[in-house]
């Protein structure tokens, strides 16, 4: 009797453990995709690439025109709450960007703190001029932001713009702490052409920038988002708007065998772009 008690026992844990091994698979279980989170991080992490490099060639063009008398002195970008310390070394520039410990707010809204220490050959009259920095407890948003690089500066025609023009190519290596302790890495090339307001050095609000170049991003969980901005379609960004994103231009981008497009609009001072996933189109809010 205890012998069939303990068969019938048996059969039924082996029946209970084939059922838990083959429950039926979840057809409506959700595949990997392209998020609209996901997106905002990336412009997040583009407004922070964006304000060093402006910042960069500011403070470049801020030192070249104090060797040169003019009527009208040049007008930087930096607010009020910056400070700066210029310090010339045999033949190189290096001004210390000091925006405190409490935050310093950027014309276009973004807020900042912390250092950016660039440096330069006080030969201005070289046709290609490199322009590097370091960033020292330096936030962005609340960002901790962490690298050093180059900038390449030179005056030059291109096919977007058949008129002399400052043309720069940001050579991005820099690692984003975000507040909640995640950690992105970015690498790529950017270049960036001002295409209007190069002609007046009294007034940063007309200047208009045209940027294209490729970037990978690498997320805390490894995915690696590689986007692309096409020369034929670069992104605008106009001083006046006083605002942190692009108005127009379209980001491609890349994850695993996954596409997606950001089209940031038809040149409007907003913060609206329409993100395409899989024939799936959806306007979304850009914040900072």
């Amino acid at each position: 009797m205890k012998t069939k008690i303990f068969a019938f026992i048996t059969m039924l844990s082996i029946a209970f453990f084939i059922g838990c091994n083959n429950e039926p698979v979840n057809e409506a279980a959700p595949v990997s995709t392209i998020t609209v989170d996901e997106t905002l991080v990336n412009t997040d992490i583009d407004a922070s690439v964006d304000d060093v490099a402006i910042i960069a060639e500011d403070q470049f063009d801020t030192q070249k025109s104090l060797g040169f008398k003019t009527s009208e002195p040049f007008k930087s970008i930096l607010p009020a709450c910056a400070t700066v310390t210029s310090v010339l070394t045999n033949d190189t520039y290096t001004r210390t960007i000091d925006f405190g410990t409490q935050g310093c707010a950027l014309p276009n809204g973004n807020v900042v703190k912390g250092k950016i220490i660039i440096s330069f050959s006080k030969n201005f009259a070289t046709p290609i001029r490199t322009i590097s920095y370091k960033l020292e407890g330096f936030y962005h948003n609340g960002n901790l932001i962490e690298g050093s690089k180059t900038l390449t500066h030179e005056l030059k025609t291109s096919d977007i713009l058949n008129t002399i023009h400052p043309v720069t190519t940001h050579s991005i290596d820099i690692k984003i702490t975000f507040p909640d302790g995640k950690i992105y890495t970015r690498t790529g090339t950017r270049v960036r052409e001002m295409v209007e307001g190069f002609t007046s050095i009294t007034n940063w609000e007309d200047n208009v920038f045209k940027a294209w170049g490729y970037d990978i991003t690498t997320f805390p969980n490894g995915s690696k988002y590689t986007r692309t901005v096409q020369k034929t379609s670069p992104l605008l960004v106009k001083m006046s708007c006083r605002m942190p994103f692009p108005v127009s231009g379209v980001v491609e981008i890349l994850k695993n065998d996954l596409k997606a497009t950001l089209d940031y609009g038809n040149g409007e001072c907003d913060d609206l772009a329409t993100m395409t996933v899989k024939d799936v189109v959806k306007e979304i809010h850009l914040k900072k």
